[in-house]
């Protein structure tokens, strides 16, 4: 299907590794204009330079979408610099360990719930208003196979993907008539510095992990991007408040 971006302008949250560096680097590939978008100075300015160093025009964006204010000037500052907002993949997200509910903290439920949560809803709200008013747009939410299944040990992390399921439904029905479509991407088990890391951890067992996906390995980041990329683009126009998973059959079991 076609996924031409020519003279459109992208932005990806928590650009600088994994699926974001990814999604942003496809949709550049396709001719868009992207805004990359990160936390980390440092890793938000290397993702920027790899990108201008293959010959794409990209911008880089310090924000922590946990903070309203910092959302508010990444949408005016990408207005700014292109003139307008076509696709936006809200990526960015946290994870949290492992843990029986009643041995969980307040300060992490409201942590992860603050990035995983609202910081996807505050990127809607500033997308959805400059989207409006140009009366097109396409918008990503990143939610997870844990936004469609339950797994012990993880209900708070669970709790904000499902919530990102269930904004994405209803914020699409909002926009629908008004020429923007809203969906959401479940990545299963993705091969990301972020995983990476609970596997050095213990946190999850790489063989395990493995031997649950039907098919027998993790997932590319680049997966995610082509997937990402599919529903912001033409092949996917009668596509409205969907779930998609990429998880190599694991939510099909």
């Amino acid at each position: 299907m076609p996924t031409d971006f020519a003279n459109k302008v992208a932005l990806v949250t928590g650009a600088a590794m994994g699926m974001g560096f990814a999604t942003a680097r496809a949709f550049a590939e396709e001719g868009a204009r992207v805004v990359l978008s990160d936390v980390s100075q440092g890793g938000l300015e290397e993702a920027v330079r790899t990108l201008e160093n293959e010959g794409h025009e990209v911008t880089g964006i310090l924000c922590d979408v946990a903070q309203e204010d910092q959302v508010a000037h990444l949408i005016e500052q990408t207005v700014a610099t292109y003139g307008r907002l076509d696709a936006a993949f809200n990526n960015a997200g946290v994870q949290s360990d492992a843990c029986e509910t009643a041995d969980a903290t307040s300060a992490e439920f409201a942590r992860v719930n603050s990035i995983n949560l609202f910081g996807v809803w505050c990127c809607m709200k500033y997308e959805l208003a400059q989207m409006r008013t140009q009366g097109s747009g396409t918008i990503v939410n990143c939610s997870s196979l844990g936004g469609l299944v339950g797994l012990p040990g993880r209900s708070i992390y669970h709790g904000t993907k499902h919530g990102v399921v269930g904004m994405t439904k209803s914020t699409a029905l909002e926009y629908a008539a008004q020429g923007i479509r809203v969906n959401a991407v479940c990545p299963g088990t993705i091969d990301t510095p972020m995983v990476q890391r609970m596997v050095e951890r213990g946190d999850l067992p790489l063989e395990e992990i493995v031997r649950e996906q039907p098919i027998g390995r993790l997932g590319r980041p680049e997966e995610i991007a082509s997937a990402v990329l599919w529903l912001c683009g033409p092949g996917s126009t009668f596509v409205i408040g969907h779930a998609l998973p990429v998880d190599g059959g694991f939510t099909a079991r």
